[in-house]
């Protein structure tokens, strides 16, 4: 039937139709339709409450699975994510990746903190959080980025998703709430952190281990995005201010953080800017940044650092920012391509052939399929 190659025809769709098909089956399951009730009462589910029967929470491993375990399969994920940052990356790549995740991140946070000053952090213009904002922009789609570079750009384009892979997880978003005043105790950052150090850790030392953690990265996706879904009530998607808030953060994150990297690029001295344009996307996986951070605040709480209206707060935006970013998401993984295309037209009308890299101190270059095939 060819399923999985459906799904991917659609942008973002291993993330995106997982999310949707959660959010579905959770909204029917909260129609609580009486013949769907009885049904599931005749084959001895438990009742939710007294007279409710839902098949969402039928318990074992499939609710465990389907409806439960949204932060233990994104702290999986984390895990395997981690295992890929590769630390051993060449000069030209690791210089790359540090510029590219640099500019990345302190525009989303930028921008994140300026929308907060102006507007209300937790539900401002178009319904757009801090929090939204921060996770979309500072997260970018690194399978993506890999397929641009591999095809526009040059080798150390391609090494610099080493580096990249540093901006998975929420880890940065809680680093730019706590810059505006959200109090995460450091357990919270440990507790986000400790999978992905421990999955770096492993992944450095032994590179079986990389191999075999690696489907990972995308094997999880899926799974924890219909998690996030079966939380949600599908109407929601149809709620104005998660489509509008969504696109708009979609434009803004390919508008701003390619200019940015674009000019940090040239500041730094290279050439072609394809990398910059290429990361200018939202990936799939920011999706779990809001539920992430929730449970943190709920940590965070529990602690004394925040109190327990400021926790309820990110509780009751997460929903929104998922969809919020699920849409910016598809958004990005369409005009991001089109972008590198648009800008690798204009890099050549002026000499600059991106997929040629550039060696310092010499008068050559060497295409990075040539060095490849070498």
């Amino acid at each position: 039937m060819r399923i999985k190659q459906r799904i991917e025809r659609v942008p973002g769709g291993l993330m995106v139709i997982p999310l949707m098909l959660g959010a579905l089956f959770n909204t029917i399951d909260q129609l609580h339709i009486p013949f769907i009730m009885n049904f599931l009462k005749s084959i001895g589910v438990s009742p939710v409450e007294e007279g409710i029967y839902e098949f969402m929470k039928i318990g074992g491993f499939s609710e465990a699975l389907f409806k439960t375990g949204t932060l233990t399969l994104i702290g999986l994920f984390l895990f395997c994510a981690g295992s890929q940052m590769n630390l051993r990356v060449g000069g030209k790549a690791l210089k790359k990746g540090i510029l590219l995740t640099g500019s990345k991140c302190l525009t989303g946070i930028a921008i994140g903190i300026l929308f907060g000053m102006f507007f209300d952090p937790m539900n401002g213009l178009l319904g757009l959080s801090t929090l939204a904002i921060i996770a979309a922009m500072t997260n970018g789609n690194e399978g993506m980025y890999a397929v641009l570079t591999g095809q526009y750009g040059n080798r150390s384009d391609v090494g610099a998703i080493s580096v990249l892979t540093l901006n998975d997880g929420p880890f940065f978003t809680m680093l730019a709430l706590g810059m505006v005043g959200v109090n995460f105790p450091l357990i919270a950052f440990i507790a986000v952190l400790l999978p992905i150090a421990l999955g770096m850790l492993l992944g450095n030392l032994d590179e079986d281990i990389r191999e075999f953690l690696k489907p990972g990265e995308t094997l999880l996706v899926p799974f924890f995005a219909f998690c996030l879904g079966a939380g949600m009530n599908f109407m929601s998607f149809f709620n104005p201010e998660a489509v509008w808030g969504g696109l708009a953060l979609g434009f803004a994150t390919v508008i701003f953080t390619a200019l940015t990297g674009i000019l940090v690029y040239r500041l730094f001295g290279e050439k072609s800017t394809i990398g910059p344009v290429a990361e200018a996307s939202t990936a799939g996986n920011a999706v779990g940044t809001p539920a992430a951070i929730a449970a943190a605040a709920s940590v965070a709480a529990g602690a004394g650092l925040m109190t327990v209206e400021k926790a309820q707060s990110f509780q009751e935006i997460a929903n929104l920012a998922t969809i919020q970013i699920s849409i910016s998401t598809i958004t990005t993984s369409i005009l991001c391509p089109i972008a590198v295309i648009l800008w690798d037209k204009y890099q050549r009308s002026k000499g600059i052939d991106g997929r040629l890299e550039d060696i310092p101190g010499k008068k050559i270059k060497i295409s990075a399929e040539l060095e490849q095939e070498s």
